[in-house]
């Protein structure tokens, strides 16, 4: 407990919603890191920042913010630092996309969406927060997908955006080693409010898909996905860098 505390954490998509995203805030919280949360949906990230600071003591900044608009990010990075005076880690979770949309029938729009949303999202984050993270010699975790590293169904513009993250964040390994920032990728299979709506309407399905995960379950936002982020961004991990963690159970085997 405690192994962050007195450093400041910005997670893009960590409100208060059954994702990934609060689970992860969740996890920094527990360990004393201060919060910056941003996304789109105000009562969310209100709800997040009420019930962090409750239970776990610590203070959380949330920002509304689009993270495919460069002047919103370079907003939140400049609050984040006028507010907490440094930055320790950034956590790319946020992504929208048009999932379920064979590649035949994307739009051009759709695949605005994906990379805005989630390749550019990225970029800009890691682009303006780079200074304060070699001040800090701080960590990125960014999210990729099995949808990119396995070719998944319907699910074109996601892989792409996926994709291009994971390509990025390796470079950015490379690049920013000698400024003692480790960047990484996790590849989660996560059980969200999402997913448990669909268990509900396609059981036969979801039981499929559960036989072919080895530890018969998907993961914990913030035990299991959380917690993997606390450890890239703590002294322990320091060497770690430029790697894609498949956390799917062991459904997510790859050379």
């Amino acid at each position: 407990m405690g192994t962050m505390n007195g450093k400041t954490v910005i997670i893009t998509g960590g409100g208060k919603g059954g994702g990934i995203g609060y689970g992860i805030s969740t996890a920094f919280a527990k360990e004393g890191a201060n919060l910056v949360i941003t996304g789109r949906n105000i009562k969310k990230m209100e709800d997040a920042k009420e019930e962090l600071e409750r239970l776990y003591g610590v203070k959380v900044l949330w920002i509304q913010a689009d993270g495919g608009v460069e002047e919103q990010v370079k907003h939140v990075i400049d609050e984040t630092v006028k507010t907490f005076g440094r930055i320790d880690a950034v956590i790319n979770n946020a992504q929208n996309s048009a999932s379920g949309v064979m590649l035949v029938d994307h739009t051009k729009e759709d695949f605005d969406k994906a990379i805005y949303s989630g390749l550019y999202a990225a970029f800009f984050y890691m682009k303006y927060a780079h200074p304060y993270l070699k001040e800090t010699k701080g960590s990125v975790v960014n999210f990729a997908s099995g949808a990119g590293l396995f070719g998944r169904t319907a699910q074109s513009s996601y892989a792409a955006a996926k994709e291009g993250i994971r390509g990025m964040t390796r470079v950015a390994a490379t690049e920013w080693g000698p400024d003692g920032i480790n960047c990484n990728i996790i590849c989660p299979l996560v059980m969200t409010d999402q997913l448990a709506k669909w268990k509900e309407a396609y059981p036969e399905a979801y039981a499929k898909t559960i036989s072919g995960i080895p530890a018969g379950r998907f993961g914990d936002p913030e035990k299991d996905i959380g917690r993997t982020c606390v450890f890239l961004c703590s002294e322990d991990a320091k060497y770690i860098s430029g790697e894609t963690i498949t956390m799917q159970g062991g459904s997510g085997l790859r050379p």
